[in-house]
């Protein structure tokens, strides 16, 4: 009996410990209370990104990421505050502190996964290689011995080196500040085909009338997140919130065929 009673004492100690240890991890996490006490939100993004983020001809920065953006910080009763970064300097502006997240058709990846802490995933995406519609290219074997451009710093940039035999089989390839000069250099020859997303190449080629066309193949599938600090769990935690809450009363669906003509999100799917 002394023997049960003194397993029950020691288990209700390692219990207490174990609550008390988490209790004492979220407290030292403030980030929820650092925005809120600031009374502003820094969404860094590449602004040349649409539909995800970008400037309108009057430029003024939309898209996709920014209207659940405006939404989330309205919720949380915080101003939003769109920061223009260096895409290939994305994780040290978080990490600075320059910026409070990145929400900007941003990829999961497991490196990401590693040095930040993520939300859940919100929207399916893929890497894609854009073609003119006149190329003989068709699959991914028919890029051998071709150049091939992609945005430095990006997530189809990880594809390329990712893919075995692809940096192998290529002849070049060029890094570009951003997407839209890599199709501009596409549409005058200077490369031979871009590696993007699918959701900005779909939405290029909609909007902007380009002859361009998307391979059948696809390098990778992903999903997009948002980017936190290592560690800021209750920041990160409260935007999920809000965002399963624009999920609950429709307003995530309509945002999202606003810009796709269809509810593209897979937030809780």
């Amino acid at each position: 009996m002394k023997k049960l009673f003194a397993i029950a004492v020691v288990l209700t100690i390692l219990v207490t410990s174990v609550f008390a240890q988490g209790a004492t991890e979220n407290a030292g996490d403030q980030s929820l209370e650092k925005i809120k006490a600031k009374g502003v939100f820094v969404l860094g993004l590449d602004d040349s990104f649409p539909p995800m983020g970008y400037r309108d001809e009057n430029n003024e920065i939309v898209g996709f990421d920014i209207d659940l953006a405006k939404e989330v910080c309205k919720a949380l009763g915080v101003e939003l505050k769109c920061q223009p970064i260096d895409w290939a300097a994305k994780e040290q502006e978080l990490a600075t502190g320059q910026i409070d997240c990145i929400w900007n058709g941003f990829t999961k990846t497991e490196e990401r996964e590693k040095s930040m802490t993520l939300s859940v995933a919100y929207v399916n995406n893929a890497q894609v290689i854009v073609v003119k519609s006149s190329s003989s290219i068709n699959t991914i074997a028919d890029l051998k011995g071709k150049v091939v451009g992609v945005q430095a710093g990006s997530s189809g940039e990880e594809a390329i080196y990712d893919t075995e035999g692809f940096e192998e089989s290529v002849k070049e390839i060029i890094p570009f500040k951003d997407y839209l000069t890599a199709l501009m250099d596409l549409e005058i020859g200077g490369v031979d085909a871009v590696v993007m997303d699918l959701l900005v190449a779909n939405d290029n080629i909609n909007r902007s009338g380009k002859d361009f066309r998307i391979l059948d193949e696809s390098l990778s599938a992903e999903e997009y997140v948002i980017g936190f600090r290592k560690g800021d769990v209750a920041l990160k935690d409260a935007v999920e919130k809000e965002l399963y809450a624009l999920k609950d009363s429709g307003k995530l669906a309509e945002i999202a065929t606003a810009w796709f003509g269809a509810d593209i999100t897979v937030l809780g799917k």
